[in-house]
């Protein structure tokens, strides 16, 4: 039987370390999610934008704080904020902060997939989704408006499932710069939305965009989706500084959790599940061999009636039944103290009653058994008879006050 058990035990090691060989050995899965940070290498940050910034224009500056408190503590700050993110919801006075900077002269811009209504009824703006409908083709094609951008029929982009756009806009005071689509066998653009516009704001200007994975590591490398991103990007002003912001990110631009260095490393992670398994293996075997066996605690017992009848043993011997007798009387009435919960001390009529009712006897039973204890105790000798008249009478008292008869 232990053989049995040590084989099933080898088995089960050895298929619990192919599976983890298998698992370690497995390609490390790619993360899609899409967080817009400047340090991340995923195919959704935006590492490669942030060293395509520092290439193409002369001053860049990396701002974590909120806008609110950045525009606060700088009040003399000049050029273009630059916003990317899943979406971007500013709190109102932030906005009005923004949207007073910008009014001053400066750019804000901002490529986000949602909006504050705040924001959109101020410029005039709805924006809608542009859903796949039946029959067309997966992904959507992306174009710029501008003659000297049209280096390209269009740039498709297949991960998305539907996009959103300006659906509403003020033709009067705003330039469309991008269009959207649905993909197409010949590449262009048959019904035209608008992702991408501008629009004049006091002595500035606001650049807004739907879709802001062209600024991503994935758009920008594939293919050649980086002329669609240079083409967005020269609508800000370069000779100017711009302010690259990090506080509106869907991600974390670093972990405070050290298990983060463990789950992130593929060589630590595997240790560190190892250790865990280990542990647990211990435990499982050589936990439970090492364990003493719990001692079965006793309840208590009551030795005052064990004495008693110890004693009353002791008195038979000697042949002393006056003795006898008395201890039997009173073992008897200790019994129907800790059984019926009556005192003994008071035998009236109300004592009678109660025993009768609790023990399943009539009143004139009780009151011949204590009469019968009485006539014994004013005797001076017992005989052999009377004795054993006493335990049978005690013995059938308690065989109908429990039910055996």
């Amino acid at each position: 039987m232990f053989k049995k058990k040590g084989i099933y035990i080898i088995i089960a090691l050895a298929a619990l370390g192919l599976l983890m060989l298998l698992q370690y050995s497995k390609p490390k899965e790619i993360n899609w999610f899409p967080s817009f940070v400047a340090q991340h290498k995923i195919p959704y940050g935006t590492f490669v934008l942030n060293g395509l910034m520092k290439t193409l224009f002369s001053e860049t500056v990396q701002v974590t704080a909120t806008p609110y408190q950045f525009l606060t503590d700088n009040p003399d700050a000049e050029g273009t904020y630059f916003f990317v993110n899943g979406e971007i919801k500013f709190e109102e006075t932030e906005l009005n902060v923004l949207l007073d900077w910008t009014s001053a002269g400066n750019t804000l811009f901002i490529a986000s997939g949602g909006f504050e209504r705040v924001l959109l009824d101020t410029l005039g703006l709805e924006t809608g989704n542009l859903y796949k409908e039946f029959g067309e083709r997966e992904g959507q094609l992306y174009q710029l408006v501008h003659p000297q951008l049209q280096k390209n029929k269009g740039y498709p982009f297949k991960k998305d499932p539907y996009v959103p756009y300006f659906e509403k806009i003020d033709t009067l005071k705003t330039t469309v710069i991008g269009l959207v689509d649905h993909l197409t066998e010949e590449g262009t653009i048959v019904e035209e939305h608008f992702n991408a516009v501008q629009r004049a704001f006091g002595e500035g200007k606001i650049v807004l965009t739907t879709f802001p994975k062209a600024f991503t590591n994935y758009f920008i490398l594939k293919d050649d989706n980086r002329e669609y991103t240079a083409g967005l990007l020269s609508y800000v002003d370069g000779g100017r500084t711009i302010y690259m912001d990090n506080h509106y990110k869907s991600g974390k631009s670093f972990y405070t959790s050290p298990m983060y260095i463990f789950l992130n490393n593929k060589a630590l992670k595997w240790a560190y599940y190892l250790a865990l398994i280990g542990t647990l293996i211990y435990v499982v075997f050589e936990g439970k061999r090492k364990q003493r066996a719990i001692p079965i605690v006793k309840p208590l017992q009551n030795q005052t009636l064990a004495f008693t009848r110890t004693i009353a043993d002791m008195y038979f011997e000697k042949g002393d039944q006056k003795q006898i007798a008395e201890h039997k009387i009173t073992y008897f009435l200790e019994y129907v103290r800790s059984h019926f919960y009556l005192g003994t001390l008071d035998r009236n009529k109300d004592f009678n009653k109660n025993l009768a009712s609790r023990s399943r006897h009539s009143e004139e039973e009780i009151e011949t058994l204590f009469a019968f204890f009485e006539q014994l105790g004013k005797q001076q000798a017992i005989t052999d008879q009377e004795l054993q008249q006493l335990n049978t009478s005690i013995e059938n008292f308690k065989k109908r006050a429990h039910g055996r008869e």
